[in-house]
């Protein structure tokens, strides 16, 4: 063990040395293993266990059960997803031996600037854009951000009269809506929400409608993390662009990346956001999409990084997960598509052949080409969701809305309320259903014997809640009617 060190640490420290000073740095990184023996054996140790646990999972990909998800039925893949394993695989030569700073021109730094490098080339196939038009960010909060500050901001700091204007939906992330009332609390633009129909779809004609010769963006988000509706974001851009040429497009995708095809070119759009944590990598790292020539104000300000747009030094080890996930969703896009679409319509079939039929809703779009493959929202009349879900914590993993909504615990999902509270009842659901409704999401890893546990775990929890599972309604009304009280 101590001669493979020492090889590793001499051959890495020579080629930033003298060759005259190569038998020196063998010497001393010799004495440094035997100095420390106990290190040795833990790392030896630790690399039998992770040699165990490859020979234990020779299957890693699509439909494959994680060891670790073994206690817990895991369907909450829109919270975020495990770490694939190629995926950490990735990062293992980035969090010991990799370390340099990627903007240093030595080995080391240059080594660290290959992985960033091919980091930015993964996400650019992944999205169908230039690797110059890849922007790394820490998180989806930083990115939607940026695009809204930094469109906002490009716009005061030019010639242009008025107070800028952005037009959103009544559907987005916090990290749009937080960040447009914080904006216009300090009078620095002010904005216009659009709402949704009965099906969580936002209409193009809507967004047209809400233009006005100050509006400088549309930020409207691919898919909703809740009921999984799959936005018209092509067709909007495309009638944005009719209206108003030089008003910029933004869509939040991070809900859409590994799921569904994204492709920057075919939208039309200008600015776009995508998130590591949801489709495989670590938490921490995701990238804006900025369409060359687009002028945007900087966020952050500091060093050259990121052609000078976001300063700060660049987390290597993140970066290759990210790339090394979106070249996992570019590779398995059908089959990951389809695997998580059989997983969900498995627990639909299940779960509508237990509880009653007129107490039941489905959300979202009727259309199965509007929906995200792996989401399913589903409300009970009677059922307290937030209830169920802290009764089956763990046994089972899933949301009553989306989980970075909440500070802790379950709680009513925030686009249902809006649409119960909204005047114009967008999507009409009652407030017995809204409270009864339960975000069910699979993904890559989620297995049939997992999707049947589930149905039995929630139907199980539901009669402990008091619900009559004997009843029947066989009126032929369909469970969307129902909770419309059509």
């Amino acid at each position: 063990m101590q001669n493979a060190r020492t090889y590793r640490y001499g051959s890495s420290l020579a080629r930033c040395q003298a060759p005259g000073q190569h038998k020196l740095s063998q010497t001393v990184a010799a004495a440094v293993c035997r100095s420390r023996p106990a290190l040795s054996t833990q790392h030896l140790r630790r690399r039998m266990m992770e040699q165990q646990l490859v020979e234990q999972q020779p299957n890693q990909g699509v439909g494959s059960k994680l060891p670790h998800l073994s206690e817990c039925v895991y369907l909450d893949y829109n919270a975020t997803t495990p770490i694939f394993p190629e995926v950490a695989e990735s990062m293992k030569p980035y969090t010991y031996e990799i370390f340099g700073n990627p903007s240093s021109v030595h080995a080391y730094g240059r080594q660290a600037r290959a992985a960033v490098d091919k980091a930015r080339r993964q996400v650019a196939e992944l999205i169908s854009c230039a690797p110059s038009e890849v922007c790394f960010t820490s998180c989806g909060t930083e990115s939607d951000n940026w695009a809204l500050w930094g469109a906002v901001m490009a716009r005061r700091s030019s010639s242009q009269q008025g107070l800028p204007h952005v037009v959103t939906s009544q559907i987005e992330h916090p990290a749009v809506t937080a960040c447009l009332r914080s904006m216009a609390d300090m009078g620095l633009c002010t904005y216009t929400t659009i709402p949704v129909n009965a099906q969580g779809l936002v209409s193009a004609a809507d967004v047209v409608a809400a233009l006005t010769p100050d509006t400088v963006l549309v930020s409207i988000m691919h898919s909703n993390n809740e009921v999984g509706a799959l936005q018209p974001v092509g067709e909007i851009a495309a009638a944005v662009r009719q209206a108003a040429p030089s008003c910029l497009i933004h869509s939040d995708a991070a809900q859409s990346m590994g799921k569904v095809a994204v492709d920057v070119q075919e939208l039309g759009v200008d600015l776009l956001t995508l998130v590591g944590h949801k489709f495989g990598a670590p938490k921490g790292v995701a990238a804006l999409y900025v369409r060359q020539g687009v002028q945007l104000a900087n966020l952050l300000n500091g060093g050259s990084q990121e052609s000078g747009r976001r300063g700060g030094t660049e987390n290597v080890v993140l970066l290759a997960a990210l790339g090394a996930a979106a070249e996992l969703a570019r590779s398995e896009a059908a089959e990951a598509a389809a695997h998580m679409r059989r997983m969900r319509d498995r627990l639909a079939s299940g779960l509508l052949a237990a509880l009653p039929a007129h107490l039941v809703r489905v959300n979202g779009p009727d259309d199965a080409s509007l929906q995200l493959p792996n989401t399913l929202s589903i409300s009970v009349r009677g059922l307290s969701a937030p209830s169920l879900l802290q009764m089956l914590a763990n046994k089972l993993a899933a949301s009553a809305g989306a989980a970075c909504h909440s500070s802790y615990g379950p709680a009513v999902s925030p686009v249902l309320q809006v649409r119960c509270a909204d005047v114009s009842e967008a999507m009409r659901l009652h407030p017995d259903y809204a409270v009864g409704t339960l975000r069910l999401s699979t993904g890559r890893h989620t297995t049939a014997d997992e999707v049947d546990t589930a149905v039995q775990l929630i139907v199980g929890a539901a009669r402990k809640q008091g619900l009559d599972l004997s009843s029947r309604d066989c009126s032929g009304v369909s469970s969307r009617s129902a909770a419309r009280g059509e």
